[in-house]
């Protein structure tokens, strides 16, 4: 028998969901669920439709993300409302205050719960992302509802 958290017998199971860009299966999942959470792969300003940045403005960039991320805990059984932790990687320091607020308007409009009650969140910036074009990559991870 499973249980709620995806457990078989003592034995823990993982659930893996797909990521296609443009039509085209990616080599990575686009979230896994195991445990009673749901772990998205990272997410950036890569549109799904074509799999390329969708603008040069982070603050676009954290839209187009946040909605991926909206997208992928929904499929999971899951939403933005579970999220518990965000890492957030931006290129440029100098785009933080944007970033910060394109995220947090995307969460009074998308899930008002998260606007005054955020997830634990670190913010790290790195030398580049895996796309030159890239300004911003959001890794959440959220619990599955009771």
């Amino acid at each position: 028998m499973i249980g709620s958290q995806g457990n078989f017998a003592g034995v823990l199971m993982k659930k893996v969901y797909p990521l296609f860009y443009g039509g085209k299966k990616q080599k990575f999942a686009r979230s896994v669920v195991s445990g009673g959470f749901v772990f998205p792969s990272g997410s950036s300003g890569r549109t799904l439709e074509t799999g390329e940045v969708s603008s040069s403005d982070v603050a676009e960039q954290t839209k187009v993300a946040l909605e991926k991320i909206r997208l992928a805990l929904e499929e999971a059984g899951s939403g933005l409302e579970h999220i518990v932790k965000m890492t957030i990687y931006l290129r440029n320091m100098s785009d933080y205050q944007a970033m910060r607020d394109a995220e947090f308007q995307y969460y009074k409009d998308h899930c008002p719960s998260l606007a005054e009650e955020p997830p634990a969140s670190t913010v790290v910036q790195v030398v580049s992302l895996s796309k030159p074009t890239m300004l911003v990559e959001f890794d959440a991870i959220a619990a599955l509802p009771d």
